[in-house]
């Protein structure tokens, strides 16, 4: 075999290679981009598209599919959109765009009932990652658990020194600023970590940025926000780190400890349907 037909096969398997690690990608964040993407490659080749017309398209058709086809088509797939309010949005809208904020009609009226216990509270429901809109099983990376539409992450409640409630983040995920435990409080992070489980501290490295950093963790704005979570009897678990359990003063029985194997949760809470048998 020549040199030259050597570089031809190379290349064209790094080209193979390249767009299926794109599709894996796409899909392994969207649910739906990696198919999207390989419409788009099979238009191109019908119709000649150039590189730029591809990505011109894919991001047109991606838009299109995900505020518009995927809302209807979901329901089929026993999942609802969550839609947007004065005390219900999302802490990050790449939530939206990444197609993560999809759950069970059941969760989605746990959140609605939430939302008109928090009326003159102050305190906003600041969701993160929820579930894909199709199919359950189909695991929603990083998370262990999000593959059912039955769970859903919701910001910490955080405050000015002054004490006054925000609606604000302290990072731009919504994930990765712990509020660590104090010195006289048990450390579970260090534990797990301790143990191997090296995974726990990661998403430390996820914040995409640290913001507002005149805010600090609200003690009664976030018992305030579980308490009234818990009220709710559809709802199952709800997992915390055990030092803000304490320091939360949280005493119903559904408030559990995640395990090692997931990430530590003292930058958000974790709630799940009860009738959820999984994890």
């Amino acid at each position: 075999m020549s040199d030259f037909c050597f570089y031809v096969i190379m290349d064209k398997l790094a080209r193979v290679l390249i767009k299926v690690s794109i599709i894996l990608i796409f899909t392994i964040f969207t649910q739906i981009g990696g198919l999207i993407f390989i419409i788009i490659e099979l238009l191109s080749k019908r119709f000649k598209i150039s590189k730029l017309g591809k990505i011109f398209f894919f991001v047109m058709i991606y838009f299109i599919v995900t505020t518009v086809c995927i809302p209807l088509v979901a329901p089929s797939f026993g999942r609802v959109k969550i839609k947007n309010t004065s005390l219900i949005h999302p802490a990050n809208y790449m939530t939206v765009l990444l197609n993560r904020n999809y759950i069970k009609p059941e969760l989605y009226s746990v959140l609605i009932d939430l939302e008109k216990k928090l009326i003159g509270t102050g305190i906003s429901v600041n969701y993160l990652d929820a579930n894909f809109p199709f199919t359950d099983g189909f695991p929603l990376l990083p998370h262990l658990s999000h593959n059912d539409g039955e769970k859903i992450d919701l910001s910490l409640v955080y405050e000015d020194y002054s004490g006054e409630i925000s609606g604000k983040q302290k990072s731009v995920s919504g994930y990765g600023v712990f509020e660590g435990p104090n010195k006289d409080e048990y450390h579970q992070p260090n534990i797990c970590v301790s143990k191997g489980y090296l995974q726990y501290d990661y998403p430390k490295y996820l914040t995409f940025g640290i913001v507002n950093k005149n805010l600090r963790f609200s003690v009664k704005g976030t018992k305030e926000l579980i308490e009234l979570i818990l009220q709710d009897t559809r709802v199952g678990k709800l997992f915390i780190e055990p030092h803000l359990k304490k320091r939360l003063d949280l005493i119903d029985d559904r408030v559990r400890y995640h395990g090692c194997r997931a990430v530590r949760h003292d930058d958000h809470i974790h709630i799940q349907l009860r009738k959820s048998s999984k994890f």
